[in-house]
């Protein structure tokens, strides 16, 4: 019988730039389990709700996470209105989805550029980022900002988006479109790459229900589950189908970040052709009373928000389950079995985002 070593894996890894640790329990050089520990770096946001008043604590959930800071900031704001029975404009829907869109395209290069570097190709890895920067400057242009956006407030959005600048912007990524497609084609084509991904980590359509992942991670797994088809913002006007693969390993979670890229763009392409002229933001009035769950799709998965309210301007509680924090037991599945040397791939093929997870 093999003789079992623990290794600790984190929370600083030179591949990977996340504190996340991991005790592994290895027979030769074979993970047999994985043990996670949880809270290098919580920072008690969730209860600043009782110091940060309903208005104010948009701000606050921006910074859960910058990667994903949009989508965090709209879905409290999506709370709150259900709470305070607030109608939404269309075109500050529209608008909330753009950015949410251009968030998923900026996630998903950094993730990209990320596992490069992961494999050690480096070239990749400046290229995804080089075609990244673009986007964050058309974020910078229409929000003032690169990695907070501070544009989604309660009640709609706090700036408007000029009709020549929108089609500036599409024309702009369908120029990035190209650079995406040669992009991908490298990722998904290079023989180093297949041999690192393929048949690696799998997560089988069974695992991935009972274990509750999330986002790439599950529809990478044949599960179509992609909580814009519930259409919030605008995602009910456009016509949305998921991005889904069926192998269930590593490869196929490249793959589905991948072709999300350029569905990204035909949404915002869409909402452009679609949106009307109109106001930005309904009026305020009040204070939030209840309680309710709203949930979005973040680039990493599914985003939960629970707030409750007792009619006074600071919220009773709030509670936010974050996509990395589901998909963490779901790579416990996949470390088992695997090789040493896979583990950071393995990982990084979640996506994963600690700040989000332990707030």
């Amino acid at each position: 019988m093999s003789k079992r070593t623990i290794i600790p894996f984190g929370p600083q890894h030179p591949v990977l730039p996340e504190p996340i640790h991991l005790d592994l329990v290895l027979e030769d050089e074979k993970v047999v389990e994985a043990i996670p520990s949880i809270g290098f770096i919580h920072r008690g946001l969730e209860k600043l709700v009782e110091k940060k008043d309903f208005q104010e604590y948009t701000y606050v959930a921006e910074r859960i996470c910058g990667i994903c800071s949009f989508i965090h900031g709209l879905t409290y704001c999506m709370a709150v209105e259900e709470l305070m029975k607030i109608e939404v404009p269309e075109r500050a829907q529209y608008l909330r989805t753009i950015w949410s869109e251009l968030s998923r395209i900026h996630s998903h290069l950094l993730w990209l550029g990320l596992t490069a570097d992961g494999f050690g190709f480096e070239s990749l890895f400046m290229e995804s980022w080089k075609i990244r920067e673009y986007i964050l400057d058309i974020i910078e242009e229409t929000t003032g900002g690169r990695v907070i956006f501070g544009s989604a407030k309660v009640g709609g959005v706090r700036r408007d988006i000029a009709p020549a600048k929108l089609e500036e912007i599409v024309k702009k990524l369908r120029v990035y479109q190209k650079k995406i497609n040669d992009l991908g084609m490298v990722f998904l084509d290079d023989t180093t790459v297949k041999h690192r991904t393929q048949g690696v980590g799998i997560l089988t359509t069974e695992n991935a229900k009972a274990l509750g992942a999330v986002g790439p991670m599950l529809r990478a797994s044949g599960v179509a589950m992609d909580i814009r088809m519930m259409g919030y913002a605008a995602y009910g006007k456009i016509g949305f189908a998921p991005i889904v693969e069926t192998e269930g390993d590593c490869y196929s979670r490249c793959k589905v970040r991948i072709r999300e890229l350029a569905q990204s763009i035909d949404i915002i392409e869409k909402c452009v052709q679609q949106m009307k002229e109109g106001v930005i933001e309904a009026k305020v009035t009040g204070f939030p009373n209840g309680e309710f769950f709203a949930r979005s799709e973040q680039p990493r998965g599914e985003v939960i928000y629970y707030a409750k309210a007792n009619g006074t301007k600071f919220l009773q509680r709030l509670r936010v389950r974050t996509p990395t924090f589901a998909n963490i037991t779901p790579l416990l599945e996949i470390l088992k079995g695997c090789q040493l040397a896979d583990v950071p791939i393995l990982v990084l093929t979640i996506d994963p985002c600690i700040s989000c997870a332990e707030r």
